[in-house]
C-alpha cells in the first residue's frame, strides 16, 4: 500500500515519475502526486484524486520541467482521500518536501509541540508533521554546511518519531540532492550510471537498471554529487551491498487477457511448474528443499510447527496445518501474523516458525517474524519476493517462483504458497513415518498439478462464468467446506468480497446447522466444496438441508461423483486428485467466480476499493 519513485539524475524527471507511478498501481491507493524541479527549474507540486493517469492528464496542461522529483500514490490512514492530504507534503515554510509510507504513531505530541513554535500545518495526515519537524531541525543546524544540515535535519527528526516509515525527501536548499529512509517500510536504491531511483518497489524503475541496494530498517541513503551514501540513524557510514535482480518484462503486460486477475489465474500451470521445479530427490520419494538452512537432524527435532500470516496467507497457512499433521504427523498451529506479536502465546521450545507472505514486506506479518526471533525461535520464510524483507530477515525459506502478482487478489500466489506448504509436509513426512511408496504418489501428484490445472481452468471457465451471470444481482453468499477444503472455502468467501463486493461467509460445512442455517433463504446461495471423496455423503446432507429451505446450491465436485440433481441448483465438475493437491484444485473454479462476478457488477477487478497489494500499516 502507498507507492514511492523518486529520481535524480540526467533525464527528464517527470516521464520516470508517471511511468513508475502506473507500475506501482497495483499496490493500491487513493490519491497521487509529484514533485519536479532542479537547480535550474523551481520545484512544482501537482496532486490528485483518483487514479494516475488523472494526475498524467493534470501535469500535461502544466509546464512542468526538471531533473529531480519525487512520486507517490497515497492510500488514506490519516484524513480523507482529498488532494491536501495527498503526498508530497511540503513544511509550512516551504523548504523541505517529502513523500511517506507508514505511520507516525507519536504525530499528534509532535504537532502540538511544532505548534507551540509556529509551525503551521495545511493537511491531516502523520506525514506533514514529519515535514515540519525536518525544518524545525533545519533551523536550529545553522552553523552546518546545507547539504550536511540537510541531511542532519532529517536523521535527528526520525530519531525522534514512533511508527513506520519509508520516505523520500527533497531540500530546496539542495535542489540536486535526495534522501531515502525506511523503517518497516520497504525502499530501495536503483543505480544507473546516468542517475538513482529510490522506491517502495524495484518494479516502479523496471527495466532501467538491474543494480540494486535494499535498504534495511534504520537506514538512510543520501544522495548527493553523483554518488550515494548509505548510513545508519546512530550517524554510521554503512557499505551497502549492490544486488543484481532480474525483470520480467511480461508481469506488466496484459497479452491478450482483459485483467491482470485473469492473466494471473490462467497463469497457475506455468506458476506451479516453476514452483516445483528441481525441487524433488533423485529418487522420486521426496521433496528438496535446501533453502531450509536446517539440516534433517535439526528438522527431527522439531516437535510444533507455527505458521503464521495474514488474509489469504492466513488461509493457505490452514491449509498447510492439515497437510503437514496429516504427511508428517507435527503438531501445527495458525495464528493471524497480526495477532502473533501481541498474544503472548506459551510455545514450545522446539518449535518451528513459518512467516509466509506473497510480497515479504507486509508489516504485521514482518512483526510476527520479528517477535518470533526475538523470543529465540528458528523462523522461516514462504515469500514471492526475493530480496524482499522478510526474506532478507528470516533464518532461511522456500520462495514460490508464481512470478509477480500485480492484481490485488492473490490468485497464483495463493495456490504456490499451498504448493511449497505441500513440499513442507512431504519433505518432513519423508523425514519421518512416511513410506517410500507414499512419497513417491505425493511427488507425481505434485509433478502432474501443473498439467491438471491447466485442465481444470479450461474445463470450468465457461460454467464459472455462466453461474455468475446468473447469480450477479444476489448479495450474500454462504461458502461450505469440510476438513483440508474449509480454508478453501474462507478464501473463495474472501475473493468474491474483495473484487466484487459482495458479502459472503464461510463455514465448516457441519457447522451450518449451528446458526447460519438460520440465514439460508432463497436469496443466499451457497457454495458447497463436496470435492473430497471421503466427505461426500456428509456435503450431500448439508446441501439437502440448504435444498430443503428453498435455498440455492453452487455444488463443486469431481467427475464421476455421484451428486443427486435434487442437491443442488448449479454444479462445476473438477478432476478426481490426490488429497494434497485437491485444494489448489477446488480453489480454480472460486477465482473464476470471484472474477466473473466483478465483471458483472462493473466493479474495478484489478484495484479493489479500500484494498492494497501489500500491507505496509498496522
Amino acid at each position: 500500500m502507498c507507492g514511492i519513485i523518486s529520481y535524480i539524475g540526467k533525464s527528464d524527471a517527470l516521464q520516470v515519475l508517471i511511468k513508475g507511478l502506473k507500475c506501482l498501481e497495483y499496490r493500491g491507493y487513493d490519491s497521487a502526486g509529484i514533485v519536479i524541479g532542479d537547480e535550474t527549474h523551481p520545484f512544482t507540486i501537482v496532486k490528485s484524486v483518483g487514479r494516475v493517469e488523472l494526475l498524467a492528464q493534470k501535469v500535461a496542461k502544466i509546464a512542468i520541467r526538471g531533473c529531480v522529483g519525487i512520486g507517490h500514490t497515497r492510500w488514506a490512514t490519516h484524513g480523507g482521500v482529498s488532494e491536501k492530504n495527498a503526498h508530497p507534503h511540503v513544511s509550512c515554510d516551504g523548504r523541505f518536501i517529502l513523500v511517506h509510507n507508514g505511520v507516525i504513531e507519536n504525530s499528534v505530541g509532535l504537532k502540538a509541540l511544532l505548534k507551540e513554535k509556529g509551525f503551521t500545518f495545511y493537511s491531516d495526515t502523520d506525514s506533514e508533521v514529519l515535514a515540519n519537524l525536518m525544518a524545525y531541525h533545519y533551523g536550529r543546524l545553522r552553523e552546518l554546511p546545507t547539504s550536511q544540515r540537510f541531511a542532519e535535519s532529517v536523521r535527528i527528526s526520525l530519531c525522534e518519531i514512533q511508527g513506520t516509515y519509508g520516505i523520500a525527501v527533497i531540500c530546496k536548499d539542495c535542489p540536486q540532492e535526495l534522501i531515502g529512509a525506511r523503517k518497516s517500510s520497504p525502499l530501495i536504491l536503483g543505480i544507473h550510471p546516468d542517475g538513482f531511483y529510490l522506491a517502495s518497489d524495484a518494479s516502479a524503475f523496471a527495466g532501467q537498471t538491474k543494480d540494486v541496494v535494499f535498504l534495511s530498517d534504520n537506514e538512510m541513503v543520501h544522495i548527493h554529487d553523483h554518488i550515494y551514501q548509505v548510513q545508519d540513524l546512530s550517524n554510521g557510514l554503512i557499505n551497502p551491498t549492490v544486488e543484481t535482480i532480474d525483470w520480467d518484462m511480461n508481469a506488466s503486460d496484459l497479452g491478450n487477457y482483459s485483467h491482470f486477475m485473469q492473466k494471473e489465474i490462467f497463469e497457475q500451470d506455468v506458476a506451479l511448474r516453476n514452483t516445483i521445479l528441481g525441487r524433488f530427490s533423485k529418487d522420486g520419494s521426496s521433496a528438496h528443499l535446501g533453502g531450509l538452512q536446517m539440516t534433517p537432524q535439526e528438522l527431527r527435532q522439531i516437535d510444533r510447527i507455527l505458521l503464521l500470516g495474514c488474509g489469504t496467507a492466513s488461509y493457505a497457512c490452514k491449509v498447510g496445518e492439515y497437510l503437514i499433521e496429516k504427511y508428517a504427523r507435527i503438531p501445527v498451529e495458525v495464528e493471524c501474523a497480526s495477532e502473533f506479536r501481541y498474544s503472548n502465546a506459551p510455545l514450545d521450545k522446539n518449535t518451528l516458525v513459518f512467516v509466509v507472505s506473497q510480497s515479504g514486506e507486509t508489516l504485521d506479518t514482518l512483526g510476527a517474524l520479528h517477535e518470533a526471533r526475538r523470543k529465540g525461535f528458528k523462523s522461516l520464510a514462504i515469500t514471492n519476493v526475493v530480496g524482499s524483507t522478510v526474506a532478507r530477515e528470516s533464518d532461511g525459506g522456500v520462495y514460490q517462483r508464481s512470478g509477480p502478482e500485480i492484481g490485488v487478489a492473490s490468485t497464483k500466489a495463493f495456490t504456490g504458497q499451498i504448493c511449497v506448504l505441500a513440499m513442507i509436509a512431504l519433505y518432513l513426512g519423508r523425514m519421518r513415518d512416511m513410506s517410500f511408496s507414499d512419497g513417491c504418489e505425493f511427488v507425481r501428484a505434485l509433478q502432474a498439478l501443473p498439467d491438471c490445472v491447466q485442465k481444470t481452468l479450461q474445463g470450468c471457465e465457461s460454467t464459472m462464468k455462466t453461474i455468475a451471470h446468473k447469480y450477479a444481482s444476489y448479495k450474500d453468499f454462504f461458502f461450505l467446506g469440510r476438513q483440508i477444503l474449509y480454508p478453501i472455502a474462507m478464501e473463495g468467501a474472501l475473493k468474491l468480497k474483495e473484487v466484487s463486493y459482495v458479502h459472503a461467509e464461510a463455514y465448516p460445512s457441519g457447522e451450518l446447522k449451528h446458526g447460519p442455517l438460520a440465514l439460508i433463504d432463497e436469496n443466499v446461495p451457497t457454495f458447497v466444496l463436496a470435492s473430497d471423496p471421503s466427505m461426500l455423503q456428509k456435503n450431500i446432507s448439508s446441501m439437502m438441508e440448504i435444498r430443503a429451505r428453498n435455498g440455492k446450491v453452487i455444488a463443486v465436485a469431481t467427475e464421476g461423483a455421484h451428486v443427486p440433481e435434487k442437491a443442488y441448483n448449479d454444479i462445476v465438475y473438477i478432476p478426481s486428485v490426490y488429497e494434497a493437491v485437491l485444494p489448489i484444485v477446488t480453489t480454480l473454479p472460486l477465482q473464476l467466480f470471484a472474477y466473473y462476478m466483478a465483471l458483472e457488477r462493473n466493479c474495478d477487478v484489478d484495484k479493489p476499493r479500500n484494498l492494497a497489494k501489500s500491507v505496509t500499516v498496522e
